[in-house]
């Protein structure tokens, strides 16, 4: 069976960067990726909090997709 595809999209959360980037993939692709972004881009710190924060903030692209269309 094929893993449900998560999306990440930065625009859904406050920053002052004005991030603009979307991620999709699994949910352990979406999860490496967007930890790498969130501590090199916005500085978060690497920890097991943000990526459990991370975690619960993903959503199924099949919902993201049915929103906007």
């Amino acid at each position: 069976m094929v893993d449900t595809r998560k999306v990440l999209d930065c625009r859904n959360f406050p920053s002052d960067k004005a991030c603009t980037l979307a991620i999709s993939g699994t949910e352990e692709e979406v999860l490496d990726i967007a930890v790498h972004h969130a501590s090199t881009v916005h500085g978060h710190e690497n920890t097991r909090e943000l990526r459990e924060q991370l975690r619960s903030m993903l959503s199924d692209e099949s919902d993201v997709k049915a929103a906007t269309a």
